[in-house]
C-alpha cells in the first residue's frame, strides 16, 4: 500500500534543547562583573535561588547547566505518528455501537449542492468526542495564485492540484485519527473516473475509511447551487452532468442517502444510522 509523503513530526526535545532545557543565570545578567571594569561599591549578595534551581556553587566558576525545569514550564507534547486507519471493530451482537464515542474516519461523497459540507460540519459539531471536518474544496483553495479552477476545464494543473489536496487531506486525517480525533472528509468523488475515485482516498487515509454517498434529487442540487457564489457555483448544465454521473454509485455497494426531503439535523441522524450499519458490516470497496 502506498502512503502519502509528508514531513515527519518534529522529534522530542533533547537534553539541552527546547523549552524543557535549563538555562544559565549568567546568560540573563549582562551587568555581571568583568575583570578590568570600573570598580564600584561592594557587590550586593545575590538573591536566593528560585524554586527548582540549585544555588550556584562558591567560587568564580559558572553554575553547571541544569536539565530540570520548574514545575510550571510548558513541556513538549509528543504526538503519535499518523498511519493508515484500520477498520473499526464491530461491536458485540447484543449491543449497538456507541457511535458518538467511537473514533471514525468518514468520507461523505456527493455532487455539488448535495449538502456535503453543511451535513459534515453539523455531524462533527454534535459528536461527543473531538471530531474534525476536512473539506477537499477548502484545501484546494489554499492555492491563491495560480489556482487551477476545474470549471475552466480539467487539465494537468487542475488534476495535480486535486491530487495534492487529496494527499494533504489524507495526511491531516491520519494525524488527527492517530491522536484520537475523528474525521469527516467531503469530496465529489466520481464512480467513473479513477483519478478522482475512491482508490486515492483509501491509499491516503486507510482501509478503515467509511464512504457514504449523499445524493438528493437533481432539482434540489440545482436549487442549492443557485445560492452559491464564486468558483463554488457551477452552471446548471455542469450540475446536471455531475449529478447524472453520481448516479453510478447505485449498485456499487456503498450506502446512499437521498436527503431531498431531509433537513441538516435529520440527514446527520440518518448518517449516524448508516455508519452504525457500516461498522457492523463494512462495505466492500
Amino acid at each position: 500500500m502506498q502512503h502519502a509523503v509528508g514531513s515527519p513530526l518534529p522529534p522530542p526535545h533533547q537534553p539541552g534543547q527546547g523549552p524543557a532545557a535549563g538555562w544559565s543565570p549568567a546568560a540573563h545578567h549582562p551587568g555581571s562583573h568583568h575583570p578590568g571594569a570600573h570598580q564600584g561599591p561592594a557587590p550586593v549578595p545575590p538573591p536566593p535561588p528560585a524554586p527548582g534551581y540549585p544555588a550556584p556553587p562558591p567560587g568564580p566558576a559558572a553554575p553547571p547547566h541544569q536539565a530540570s525545569a520548574p514545575p510550571d514550564t510548558t513541556g513538549h507534547v509528543p504526538l503519535p505518528p499518523g498511519g493508515p486507519v484500520a477498520m473499526p471493530s464491530a461491536p458485540p451482537a447484543a449491543a449497538g455501537p456507541d457511535l458518538a464515542g467511537t473514533t471514525l474516519a468518514v468520507l461523505l461523497i456527493g455532487p455539488a449542492g448535495a449538502g456535503k459540507t453543511s451535513v459534515a460540519k453539523y455531524w462533527a459539531d454534535h459528536r461527543r468526542i473531538p471530531t474534525a471536518h476536512i473539506s477537499l474544496d477548502d484545501v484546494r483553495e489554499w492555492v491563491r495564485s495560480g489556482f487551477a479552477d476545474p470549471q475552466s476545464g480539467w487539465n494537468d494543473n487542475s488534476e495535480a492540484q486535486y491530487r495534492l489536496a487529496r494527499r494533504t487531506c489524507g495526511f491531516a486525517a491520519r494525524n488527527f485519527l492517530a491522536n484520537g480525533i475523528s474525521c469527516i472528509l467531503d469530496d465529489a468523488v466520481f464512480p467513473d473516473r479513477p483519478v478522482v475515485g475512491l482508490g486515492g482516498w483509501k491509499r491516503h487515509v486507510g482501509p478503515g475509511l467509511l464512504p457514504v454517498v449523499l445524493l438528493p434529487g437533481l432539482e434540489i442540487v440545482l436549487e442549492r447551487n443557485a445560492e452559491r457564489s464564486g468558483n463554488r457555483r457551477l452552471s446548471d448544465d455542469e450540475v446536471a452532468r455531475i449529478h447524472g454521473r453520481m448516479a453510478g454509485w447505485y449498485g456499487s455497494g456503498l450506502p446512499i442517502i437521498d436527503n431531498s426531503q431531509l433537513d441538516i439535523p435529520q440527514t446527520a441522524q440518518v448518517l449516524n444510522d448508516v455508519l452504525s450499519r457500516s461498522i457492523a458490516s463494512p462495505p466492500q470497496w
